[in-house]
């Protein structure tokens, strides 16, 4: 499987490609990647395609800064439920270092670097892609990311020393001035923001020592290791694309930035099957979308993916030994809709 990256990475996107007169929805199937998937912040998508699809976009629109003009609609609360504990560090160098020590939560692409010599603090930016494309407009979205948290703790005025990009210029630095100053430098060894180390010592004026602990507490439950099972991806992208109708093992290999053979492979070492997972990611949601009344069984028909709501009716059934329509009766008298007397 391939590094993955929330779909927040892609805030914005829809937006942007809009105001630049192109179709976000159609360039995104082309890589695989479904609009509607965007509504779930937490949701994990193949990185190569969204390095793709930025690039896709850029070319489709004539436009060479896309990424960077992404970057400027992002917010801090992109990042996740790690901003919350970002905005309790007492300083900006705690903050920098929680958030680079915790990458794989929200981007498995991204690899950044802090080091500090001479008084200089160097922010390195990388991505690993696992193969080999082009990266430029995902680079810079990732790079003016940084500088939009480095902003949020140090306020919009600060400016870094420099910018650096590995690729060349483009012909209009308009965007480049705008988002990071006149200090942008091109074809240099390395991506990234250098500082003085002094402002990682600036104190983060929106902590709270009083939350602090709180916040900690909050993150140690909610971190996941760097090895998140494919069962765990896979199980997520199901519940994304089923509403779309498009649910099968090729759209979540695709998503996934690899083959249908191993996705397969990687939830048989899980001792499970796509259609077993896929049937028992249904049955859980059906129980909780039959149970709300203000549901139409037609709804719930399309939210699970089902081509007609007969299909649907069939299906439920099979599982639950009634009707939806009686299950929902059940559930909204207090009795167990799951009582054996009633299969």
């Amino acid at each position: 499987m391939g590094p993955l990256v929330r779909t927040a990475a892609l805030n914005g996107y829809v937006e942007l490609s809009r105001s630049l007169g192109i179709d976000p929805q159609a360039l995104m199937r082309r890589e695989g990647l479904d609009a509607a998937g965007l509504t779930h912040q937490d949701r994990w998508i193949s990185g190569a395609a969204v390095v793709r699809l930025l690039e896709l976009s850029a070319a489709e629109s004539g436009t060479a800064d896309f990424g960077l003009r992404m970057s400027e609609l992002r917010r801090f609360g992109s990042l996740g439920p790690i901003s919350l504990v970002l905005r309790e560090e007492p300083d900006v160098r705690s903050a920098l270092e929680l958030l680079l020590r915790h990458e794989h939560m929200y981007n498995e692409v991204l690899h950044a670097r802090l080091s500090e010599r001479e008084g200089l603090a160097t922010l390195k930016v990388g991505l690993d892609l696992g193969e080999a494309l082009e990266d430029r407009q995902a680079t810079e979205l990732a790079v003016g990311a940084f500088q939009l948290v480095l902003r949020t703790f140090l306020g919009p005025r600060w400016q870094s020393l420099s910018v650096h990009f590995t690729h060349g210029a483009p012909a209009d630095l308009t965007t480049h001035e705008r988002v990071f100053g006149p200090v942008v430098e091109f074809g240099q060894e390395f991506n990234g923001i250098v500082l003085y180390a002094g402002d990682l010592d600036s104190l983060n004026t929106m902590s709270d020592p009083l939350l602090r602990s709180y916040a900690r507490q909050y993150f140690e439950a909610i971190a996941v290791p760097r090895d998140t099972s494919a069962l765990d991806r896979v199980r997520e992208l199901i519940e994304i694309l089923l509403p779309t109708g498009r649910c099968s093992v090729d759209q979540v290999a695709r998503s996934l930035g690899m083959d249908r053979r191993s996705v397969h492979r990687r939830l048989a070492y899980s001792g499970e099957t796509f259609s077993a997972l896929l049937n028992t990611t249904r049955t859980q949601l059906a129980e909780q979308f039959v149970a709300n009344p203000r549901r139409s069984l037609t709804e719930i028909s399309d939210l699970l993916g089902f081509s007609a709501p007969s299909a649907f009716s069939r299906w439920f059934r099979e599982q639950f030994g009634c009707s939806p329509r009686e299950w929902r009766s059940r559930a909204t008298t207090g009795s167990d809709p799951t009582r054996t007397d009633a299969r």
